[in-house]
């Protein structure tokens, strides 16, 4: 019986995906069974829409831009929370994981409001900017609990033995935890390309991917919105297992390092 309700659900969370990239290869321009035929002619006449294309650079622009901007400073700020000890590491840590609490809509009219204030017109700047505030705090967290279980003692022996604080940094630490960065960097850029509500509230004249399905659904459904959705979903999903791939990397090196310490 529990096996059922599994299967259930994998059924109920994955048949809308199967769905739309059926029908994105679907030949005919109805959205209905019996499926008539196998065509890529939706791809074709997506590829061929500038206003896709362009919206899709923007949104690879941005999402790369999110994941540079927050890797610099997500990871500072995870290395300085860790030195942290007690009430103040929990304060802070609260402190930086908050803006996960906010509504999207609420985070996006502050936002506009706040770029209104200072004179800043919506661009694909704004953008880049409300999506370092939306991913920060889970590059953060990510990084973070890998170097709750990092030794510090090993910065100091490093020290000890005439390295530098950046040397150390460098040479000790870097290689322990840059996996757990490339990994948290991948999942920004995944969820900078993905995100749509507070998109809506800060971009101008050019959009993102999001923003221009949505838009194309509205004019109608058509399956041209399968294609570009399974487009998205495939960038995502890409994003999302080259970080899992990191992931496992950075398992086996510390599995490996383990086995070496028990035979030593």
């Amino acid at each position: 019986m529990l096996r059922f309700y599994v299967w259930l659900y994998v059924a109920f969370l994955y048949a809308p995906i199967a769905i739309i990239t059926l029908f994105s290869f679907h030949s005919s321009p109805s959205l209905t069974f019996p499926f008539e035929g196998v065509s890529l002619r939706w791809y074709a006449k997506i590829f061929s829409d500038t206003t896709f294309l362009n919206s899709l650079w923007n949104s690879l622009i941005v999402g790369a831009s999110t994941a540079a901007i927050t890797t610099v400073l997500g990871s500072l700020t995870a290395l300085g929370l860790a030195r942290l000890k007690g009430r103040i590491q929990t304060v802070f840590g609260l402190l930086a994981f908050g803006p996960v609490a906010l509504p999207g809509l609420f985070l996006g009219i502050a936002l506009v409001m706040l770029f209104s204030q200072i004179g800043l017109q919506r661009s694909l700047v704004t953008v880049t900017i409300a999506h370092v505030l939306f991913t920060l705090p889970f590059f953060i967290e990510a990084v973070r609990s890998r170097i709750e279980y990092f030794d510090l003692s090993l910065e100091e022996a490093a020290r000890d033995l005439g390295a530098t604080p950046l040397q150390s940094f460098r040479l000790v630490t870097l290689p322990i935890i840059g996996p757990t960065i490339g990994g948290a960097a991948i999942l920004s850029f995944a969820l900078s390309f993905d995100e749509f509500i507070i998109t809506v509230f800060v971009s101008g004249n050019d959009t993102t991917l999001p923003l221009t399905i949505w838009s194309m659904m509205r004019r109608a459904v058509s399956p041209d919105i399968n294609a570009a959705s399974v487009i998205s979903l495939g960038l995502s999903i890409g994003m999302i297992l080259i970080g899992g791939l990191l992931v496992w990397y950075q398992r086996r090196l510390a599995l490996g390092a383990r086995a070496k310490d028990i035979e030593t």
